[in-house]
């Protein structure tokens, strides 16, 4: 008897100790594109209009990333914006980028801009000859072969091109509990981020673009320093 109360004692605690114990956190964004990095339900979308053969988004996205793992109000959004220029090598890349989303989830679609940044020599040039992405996967290469990618990639760019958003890299900082939202160009520095957000959740306009200062486009949308 007294063996079959102290099992029940034990089963009891061992209970109350799981139901205390959290669940493990899992990525909880919703499956994209748009694909996201940084808080889930973050007060703030930084959306980033990029091409992966653009120079100037090659320099500033590891510190863009860096400065999104620093917060806790903002989400970083990937938004595909290939130019003209840099064609065709921009809208390959950008499909490897959506295939490795599409077989991994947002971390893995991230991972891959990284990669791709670190190893493209840009401006059109696209990977050097005989570098293959490391994450080609038999069902990344049935992404890749199928119409799926390059059709997420053109929808992307003509968005952007509608919103009149030419240059790269570009930026779109959205209030998600007013509405509100800045059009941000050129590789904007954290504190000018936070202070955009500022501005945002102040007596502003419903919307405002907003130039980094000392910014402008040269001739294949590329946006410099």
């Amino acid at each position: 008897m007294l063996g079959l109360l102290l099992f029940a004692l034990i089963a009891v605690v061992q209970r109350e100790v799981s139901d205390a114990t959290p669940a493990p956190t899992t990525e909880q964004h919703p499956a994209g594109p748009p694909w996201r990095h940084g808080q889930p339900d973050a007060r703030f979308v930084l959306t980033f209009y990029a091409d992966l053969e653009c120079p100037f988004c090659k320099d500033y996205y590891p510190s863009l990333k860096s400065w999104i793992g620093q917060q806790t109000d903002v989400t970083l959004q990937w938004h595909h914006l290939p130019l003209a220029a840099h064609e065709p090598a921009a809208s390959a890349l950008a499909g490897v980028a959506e295939c490795a989303g599409e077989t991994g989830g947002h971390a893995a679609f991230f991972d891959a801009i990284g990669w791709l940044y670190q190893h493209t020599r840009s401006g059109g040039q696209g990977l050097p000859e005989g570098r293959r992405f490391p994450g080609l996967t038999p069902a990344l290469r049935d992404c890749l072969d199928s119409e799926r990618p390059q059709t997420v990639v053109r929808a992307q760019a003509e968005q952007g091109t509608h919103a009149g958003i030419t240059a790269t890299p570009s930026l779109r900082l959205e209030d998600r509990h007013n509405g509100r939202s800045l059009l941000l160009q050129g590789p904007v520095e954290g504190d000018a981020l936070l202070s955009a957000m500022d501005l945002l959740m102040g007596d502003a306009p419903d919307t405002a673009p907003a130039h980094a200062a000392g910014l402008s486009a040269i001739e294949d949308g590329d946006m410099p320093r």
